[in-house]
């Protein structure tokens, strides 16, 4: 059975010198980040005010943050401002093997599974400490359905997440797709470019055959109590059809970007990558058909 994927530290006495005399105390400094000089970056590699943005971070990779995660996620709140909304996908921390192999809750566990509610449901911690810090912040709102969850924070917030379909996640009306069609862009920072979730709304989009269904079954939080629902997805766990290597989406990104689009460079000290929504996705539906399509 496959499951849902992303893809996806005092001082002494002698230390207490001036650091205008102390190139290495010179250097420790200029090499710690903050909110401002973090906003910076983000501003250079092209983000913008009002933008819709999808964030995947691997935070170690940025370097030494005054204020940690927290003060990556409010940079990016600065510079989009307002009128931007930022996202980032979620999975579910209860998205771990607990189905058999047809999908279905095992017995043994099937009394003691939590049922998922987008109010109070964590991410996967597997998708790092900064998902974690939007999807559990004050105000955040979740979609609803549990193996493509998103978080998002800002003025659309609830149009992003509103109304989440539970078979196909990540197709029409999902938040993936709502991205796409206002002009969202996507951001990676420090992030492997095979952890890009919204190609999996291109792997939905593209005409290829015989492309793999798999079925997850999930107890759901309603007002008349737990709900369990069998949801039908193409398989995200895996190349949705014969024949991609496993990085796909790397070999995907790459090619995008050497096509002159997108932006490149440094947040901190991460590697970084910031591409439309609509542009990549198109990009990657039609990379796919033309190699898988027949």
């Amino acid at each position: 059975m496959s499951t849902l994927r992303a893809r996806r530290r005092g001082r002494t006495t002698s230390q207490q010198r001036s650091s205008k005399n102390d190139p290495v105390q010179q250097q420790s400094t200029t090499s710690v980040l903050t909110r401002s000089s973090l906003a910076g970056d983000l501003r250079a590699l092209g983000l913008a005010e009002g933008d819709a943005v999808m964030l995947h971070a691997a935070f170690r990779q940025v370097g030494t943050v005054l204020g940690g995660p927290d003060a990556l996620v409010d940079a990016v709140l600065d510079v989009i401002g307002p009128g931007g909304t930022l996202l980032s996908y979620q999975d579910w921390e209860l998205n771990v093997d607990i189905w058999d192999g047809d999908g279905r809750v095992i017995d043994a566990l099937r009394d003691h599974v939590p049922p998922f509610d987008p109010a109070t449901a964590r991410p996967s911690r597997d998708h790092g400490i900064i998902a974690a810090t939007i999807g559990t912040r004050p105000g955040a709102r979740r979609s609803g359905n549990p193996g493509a969850c998103v978080a998002a924070i800002g003025a659309l917030a609830d149009e992003f997440t509103a109304a989440h379909p539970l078979d196909f996640g990540y197709g029409e009306d999902s938040p993936f797709a709502r991205l796409v069609a206002s002009g969202g862009r996507v951001l990676m920072v420090g992030a492997p470019l095979d952890t890009m979730t919204l190609l999996h709304h291109a792997e939905h989009l593209a005409d290829l055959p015989h492309k793999r269904r798999v079925q997850v079954e999930y107890p759901l939080a309603t007002p008349a109590g737990t709900e369990w629902r069998v949801v039908e997805e193409y398989d995200t766990a895996a190349p949705v059809v014969d024949g991609p290597p496993e990085d796909y989406f790397r070999l995907i990104v790459t090619d995008y970007l050497a096509t002159g689009a997108g932006r490149s460079g440094l947040l901190g000290a991460a590697n970084s990558v910031l591409v439309d929504a609509a542009g990549i996705t198109s990009f990657a539906v039609s990379w796919l058909e033309d190699r898988y399509g027949h």
